[in-house]
């Protein structure tokens, strides 16, 4: 036995992610959930080696099945790489079974952690819409009921799981630029970039996860910042999935997780996500991301005042912020760009050069500082400037004044140490120059660049960041009319692209909302002169009537040339629509019904299938106007959320155009 728990513990370590990043020892609770999971890693090196394959899997004619309980039980009696010596001398929190020795096991668990929830609903309440008779009222009356949300257990429903992550049909491609009709443009083709990557601004109609997964051919390590404003989740006692708040707790979590798993494929490995949250969920959420993206990785809490008046009816404290949680792929190699935010600290950077704007500070400090002048000749020592002023160097020359930081006959001290002051003569000697002021005294200044910047700070407040003035405020002025609730202040979002990217970078945001994260973009590009480009996703109608129409407006009022792809997933019900919509009576509506039903597998609740049994063939339906007949059938079709497989598109029950089946595959470059 001792000899299968070497070889175990040998082969186990093969893999990186079984291993602790501060012990570099086994992560025994990983291995477990590994294998909770049955995690392809796990299975592969485990049937890969003789002697684990014949005592963890149990072989039924040709098929190798692995025994999860009997590897768990091993490890459990085993202990692999877990000594007495190792934690008798640690003190911390036990599980019944060991310590909670570091960080990387402390975890979040609830409900249906290892389940995918799609999230499918097509209205921001999360509703579902139905026809009912009112005897009261003697006409038909629209109703409405919480839609019932299907959780996949990852270890269960590996076929349902994948099928929902299967690349889906693309469909209704358009163009817009800043000139385009309502309708917009016909697409000819998709722009790439020299590397092959498609090089154009999306917006993506759908559900985000599914739209995520099928944007991981092509984009996975792509992206340099994810900025989400997902659902808040804020107190409510509804029972069932919402879209914006009252999620159940475990609900909510799960659905998250699911979106956050494969957002950290997406990213740049210098790449950065930014996710906003109130207060109701900013724990759990901290420590979920903390769990996906790596406690280390995380940057910093940003605390937004996006209200300064606070909520009006609150109980106890009035709100006035809400959060910015802020996430690296790799803390080790991500940077931030030098960004001043501060609209009054810009005004400082009044002078100007080749390289662009900047202000003067003195090398020579303003204040005696005692603890530089203990460490001798590093901050105080000669600097060397010629008569005209025109040179400065440390060594000293004939003809050249010397330069002591004095002040007011007090030895003071230089910012930087001698060393460090060489190499910036060597490197960037233009950032240096010697200014004689009016008394006859020659001081050393250094050029702060404005691109340089200072330290984000972590409470970010002003109007620019005000929901109502520059979120609601900015609709409104586009729209004419408040149009969106709750919209992002626009100048929150086009900061954090401002800290977080460069030229040619893409930004994607999967819960796109009113398109603030597009309108940024566009915005920052023409401020900087750059190209950054945006990935939108978004489920709800409103992408028609709102982030479409904006994002046209934006680039019409910056004269920008640019354009973005509008697209959709392809939902299977679309050819049933134009099937009720060319029908011309209700006897054709009523022929085409039990072919709907079966074949486009709708979910029908009881008051629907009375609807289909009873009321269809009552004689106050039939008296309806067709159109309103019509519009019945197209509101229950539309809680159909199943979209086509890309790999199915060709089949002519859905009705896939040849041009769109063209673009899909150009989109997936497949054959």
């Amino acid at each position: 036995m001792n000899k299968l728990k070497q070889t175990l513990e040998k082969i186990l370590k093969q893999e990186e992610s079984f291993i602790d990043s501060e012990t570099k020892e086994l992560n025994y609770n990983k291995v477990k959930d590994s294998a909770d999971k049955i995690d392809k890693k796990l299975i592969t090196i485990l049937a890969e080696n003789k002697e684990t394959k014949d005592k963890f899997f149990t072989k039924i004619k040709d098929v190798y099945v692995f025994n999860i309980n009997d590897f768990k039980f091993f490890l459990d009696e085993n202990k692999v790489n877990n000594s007495y010596t190792k934690y008798a001398n640690l003190i911390g929190l036990s599980d019944g079974t060991e310590l909670l020795k570091n960080e990387t096991n402390i975890v979040l668990d609830f409900p249906f952690k290892d389940c995918v929830l799609e999230g499918g609903q097509s209205t921001d309440e999360g509703t579902e819409v139905y026809f009912e008779y009112s005897e009261k009222d003697k006409k038909y009356k629209k109703e409405e009921t919480q839609r019932n949300e299907v959780f996949f257990n990852q270890i269960l429903a590996h076929d349902e799981i994948d099928r929902l992550f299967d690349k889906k049909a693309l469909a209704d491609w358009k163009r817009f630029t800043k000139e385009s009709s309502k309708n917009g443009e016909l697409i000819k083709d998709i722009k790439r970039n020299k590397n092959g990557l498609i090089e154009e601004n999306l917006v993506i109609k759908g559900n985000n996860l599914l739209a995520l997964h099928c944007l991981k051919s092509e984009f996975t390590g792509k992206i340099k910042l994810i900025y989400v404003d997902p659902p808040y989740n804020t107190e409510g006692d509804a029972d069932t999935f919402v879209y914006n708040n009252n999620f159940k707790h475990s609900s909510w979590l799960t659905f998250i997780k699911n979106r956050l798993e494969i957002a950290k494929e997406m990213l740049k490995e210098d790449g950065f996500i930014a996710i906003t949250i109130d207060h109701f969920e900013l724990f759990y959420l901290g420590t979920l991301a903390d769990e996906i993206f790596g406690r280390e990785n995380r940057l910093g809490i940003i605390s937004v005042v996006i209200r300064p008046q606070g909520r009006q009816f609150a109980k106890f404290f009035s709100a006035t912020t809400e959060y910015m949680l802020v996430y690296a792929k790799n803390e080790k190699i991500a940077k931030f760009n030098g960004v001043i935010l501060d609209d009054n600290k810009k005004l400082e950077y009044i002078e100007s050069d080749e390289k662009g704007f900047f202000k003067y500070e003195p090398l020579m400090y303003s204040r005696f500082v005692e603890e530089k002048l203990k460490k001798g000749d590093k901050y105080y020592y000669p600097i060397y400037v010629n008569k005209n002023l025109e040179e400065i160097t440390l060594e000293k020359k004939q003809g050249f004044i010397e330069i002591l930081p004095i002040n007011k006959k007090r030895k003071i001290a230089w910012r930087v140490q001698k060393d460090k002051f060489m190499q910036f003569l060597e490197e960037r000697p233009e950032d240096f120059t010697a200014i004689k002021d009016k008394t006859g005294n020659i001081q050393i200044f250094e050029k702060y660049r404005e691109d340089d910047g200072t330290k984000i700070k972590t409470h970010w407040i002003g109007k620019r960041y005000n929901a109502t003035t520059s979120g609601t405020g900015v609709l409104k002025d586009i729209f004419g009319t408040k149009i969106f609730s709750y919209p992002k202040s626009l100048y929150a979002v086009l900061d954090t692209i401002k800290i977080m990217t460069n030229d040619n970078d893409i930004i994607l945001d999967f819960f796109a909302g009113s398109g603030t994260t597009g309108h940024a973009v566009i915005e920052l590009n023409k401020e900087k002169k750059s190209n950054r480009k945006f990935i939108l996703i978004e489920q709800m109608e409103y992408i028609e009537t709102v982030i479409i129409p904006r994002i046209k407006e934006v680039l019409r009022r910056n004269d920008s040339k640019d354009s973005f792809i509008y697209f959709e997933l392809a939902k299977w019900n679309e050819q049933a629509k134009e099937e009720i919509n060319e029908a011309k009576d209700l006897k054709t509506l009523e022929k085409m019904f039990d072919n709907l039903y079966e074949k486009y597998f709708l979910n029908y609740n009881l008051k629907i299938k009375e609807f289909k049994e009873k009321i269809i063939k009552e004689e106050n339906f039939k008296k309806l106007t067709l159109n309103e007949q019509k519009k019945m059938f197209l509101i229950m079709l539309d809680l159909n959320q199943m979209y086509i497989q890309e790999s199915e598109m060709s089949d002519k029950q859905f009705g896939i155009s040849k041009e769109d089946q063209k673009l899909t595959k150009e989109f997936y470059q497949s054959k």
